[in-house]
């Protein structure tokens, strides 16, 4: 392998900690021709789709099908949803804001240089992008932040294979630390609270909060996954947080995809089902979600509440995700907050005496001949 040569290096030059936050990602664009590469990279993760020992025949069925029917539907799908948040994918422009809040949180506790940039696991801008970024900007600490709460192997684990594949082209490596869930934080479980207490201040209280993450096939579940746990544990604090009993909420799992079994219950099946039980005042809200995307807009607000009201029901109230709240950035700064403590730049950092030791470094390898 021929590694990626350092060529800005120059001796002295002031070091800084990078802050790369992550989230799954969008097309460029909601047409076929973009969700086409888009559904593919996706789609041929062997994180998402875990097909062995007949990888090959997944990926014989995804090139020879799905990707000649998905992209044209899925981008319908992406139009009814885009500009939502502003011009371009609603994921990319929250995100955007997400980072930009953090930073403002995240800065002042640095005595050092902290830089930031935001990247996609699928799409634009590439982790790989993000990456090259930062050291661009000289940066030999950073702390990557995948934006999903729960740890799940198709997201988390698969983001940590991405920033792997990255840095193993790198000759010169950062030290590097990696966020592999928050789902307890406090921050964020008060945020998740104080955004139900506000959506119920204005709509009332329902029969019933439905709680949606996306779901994941049972045999991930099977196999180790804890996803499944943390989903549950974020549900069952966010409801001591409200006061809640067992029977003021439920969690359900959306997003299915193929025919095997998909970890239960499903969120579509539960919406079909509730007003025949007696329950027809209902809100739902997509904790497992950082930021609203098609999942949550087209699917839960738009789908599910369909599903809902046809069979009976008469109150559907969708609450939206936490996307640029203060009070999530302030539990995703604290996270960040949480794995940077040990760091020169934040807790040692003498900025007159780390001058005279850059002064002192560029002069030592100037005499010894060195051109950079």
């Amino acid at each position: 392998m021929k590694y990626q040569n350092t060529t800005h290096y120059h001796h002295g030059d002031e070091s800084a900690i990078g802050v790369l936050i992550t989230n799954l990602g969008t097309p460029d664009a909601p047409t076929k021709q973009a969700l086409r590469p888009y559904l593919k990279e996706f789609l041929s993760d062997p994180r998402v789709v875990e097909a062995p020992p007949a990888r090959w025949l997944w990926l014989l069925i995804l090139n020879g099908i799905i990707l000649n029917t998905r992209p044209a539907k899925s981008a319908e799908a992406y139009a009814s949803v885009w500009d939502t948040e502003g011009p371009g994918a609603p994921l990319l422009n929250i995100a955007q804001r997400q980072v930009d809040a953090i930073a403002e949180r995240v800065r002042p506790h640095f005595k050092g240089r902290v830089e930031f940039e935001l990247a996609m696991r699928y799409g634009n801008p590439s982790i790989a992008s993000g990456l090259q970024k930062l050291k661009e900007k000289n940066c030999e600490r950073i702390i990557v932040l995948p934006l999903y709460p729960q740890y799940a192997a198709a997201t988390t684990a698969s983001t940590f294979d991405a920033v792997s594949a990255e840095l193993q082209t790198w000759r010169l490596l950062p030290e590097l630390r990696f966020i592999n869930k928050y789902h307890r934080n406090p921050l964020y479980i008060k945020a998740l609270a104080n955004s139900i207490r506000e959506y119920q201040a204005e709509h009332g209280k329902p029969d019933l909060l439905v709680m949606s993450y996306h779901g994941v096939p049972q045999r991930y579940l099977d196999n180790g996954d804890p996803y499944h746990c943390e989903c549950h544990v974020t549900s069952r604090l966010v409801a001591e947080e409200l006061g809640l009993s067992k029977d003021d909420y439920k969690v359900t799992f959306q997003s299915l995809f193929g025919r095997e079994e998909w970890i239960k219950p499903y969120t579509d099946a539960t919406m079909k089902a509730l007003p025949g039980q007696g329950i027809k005042n209902i809100q739902v809200m997509c904790p497992g979600f950082s930021a609203d995307c098609l999942e949550t807009i087209e699917e839960i607000d738009e789908e599910n509440r369909e599903y809902f009201m046809e069979a009976g029901g008469e109150k559907f109230g969708y609450i939206k995700c936490l996307n640029d709240r203060a009070d999530h950035a302030d539990a995703l700064a604290d996270v960040v907050l949480q794995h940077t403590q040990g760091w020169y730049e934040r807790d040692a950092f003498d900025a007159d005496a780390d001058q005279k030791e850059r002064d002192t470094v560029k002069a030592n390898a100037k005499a010894m001949g060195c051109p950079f």
